[in-house]
């Protein structure tokens, strides 16, 4: 069983390190197409992808009784293919006015901004949501916001996508049970590379030369960042615990400004990098936050319960 976990965070960490490098993909693409036409071919490439696991899915035995819900599941992927569509275009067009250490690091935000927007649900977030908001601003302050308060545009519409990127997380979240993933994922995809063309034929000069000349960094956000790494996180997810994903998929933004500064020649002020320290931490923490208090907690009240010697070690366990 330790051999499968460890199998597994070593998946979840070649996850992370393949969507960190995919913001050096994502910026260095937009030296050749515009954004949408790059989110356009890369969504399209990454819904393809994902051909083969559709096909395997569809041979399970209990793949016949998901058939009739046709309709619901293109619903359920034109849904989630538009919010896809706005935090990847938000995203891309980001780029093109900041880092790629800055993009990786205002997205994650996202995992802080969930459980915030759960309160629409009447969902009650837990100490470590607040602590991480509240960390997660101060550090944003520092990377984006200047001293003379003003924030890059090219920030806001970062931040602005991590909004949409939380509304995607929970889109997912609802639809995930009620329909096969691959099936869902490809779809949404499709529906994300649809939108993005539309866009991009009414207001990007679409050339093929163009496309050919970003054909790498297509080829890595499409096939790379969208059908290999998705699947290696479906892959990993099935024997990682919880917060080895947490942890390891936080990891995210880390790589992007490594690779920023590896491929890209980024560098961050010392202001900066203790922005980007506290939104990690921030990330983590709302992450992180409740599996942490719920052990703390079994832990102490084991023993009283059971009146056992031995129980804290396989309460740990």
């Amino acid at each position: 069983m330790e051999s499968r976990a460890l199998k597994a965070d070593l998946l979840l960490l070649a996850t992370a390190t393949i969507w960190g490098f995919a913001f050096v993909a994502q910026r260095v693409g937009m030296d050749h197409v515009g954004p949408f036409t790059f989110n356009g071919v890369r969504f399209a490439l990454g819904s393809l992808s994902l051909l083969p696991l559709l096909w395997l899915e569809t041979r399970r035995p209990s793949a016949g009784k998901e058939r009739s819900g046709t309709r619901k599941m293109l619903y359920g992927g034109a849904l989630a293919g538009s919010a896809l569509f706005l935090g990847a275009s938000l995203q891309q067009a980001g780029l093109v006015y900041t880092t790629a250490g800055n993009a990786g690091f205002i997205t994650g935000l996202y995992v802080v901004i969930v459980p915030i927007l759960g309160l629409r649900y009447r969902q009650r977030p837990d100490a470590g949501t607040w602590i991480g908001a509240v960390m997660a601003a101060v550090g944003l302050y520092l990377l984006s916001v200047t001293e003379q308060f003003t924030i890059a545009f090219g920030d806001l519409l970062e931040l602005a996508g991590a909004f949409f990127w939380a509304c995607h997380l929970l889109i997912l979240g609802w639809l995930s049970p009620r329909m096969p993933v691959i099936r869902l994922a490809c779809l949404q995809y499709a529906c994300c590379a649809l939108l993005s063309l539309a866009v991009a034929l009414v207001f990007e000069p679409f050339a093929l030369a163009a496309i050919r000349a970003a054909a790498l960094p297509i080829l890595y956000g499409g096939l790379g960042s969208v059908g290999i790494a998705y699947t290696l996180q479906v892959v990993a997810q099935k024997d990682a615990p919880p917060a080895h994903a947490a942890i390891l998929l936080s990891l995210e933004a880390v790589f992007a400004a490594l690779g920023g500064w590896l491929i890209l020649g980024e560098t961050l002020s010392s202001r900066g990098l203790i922005g980007c320290a506290l939104m990690l931490a921030a990330m983590l923490i709302s992450q992180l936050y409740a599996s942490m208090v719920g052990r703390r907690r079994l832990t102490a009240d084991a023993p009283v319960r059971s009146g056992l010697p031995g129980v804290e070690e396989s309460a740990n366990g």
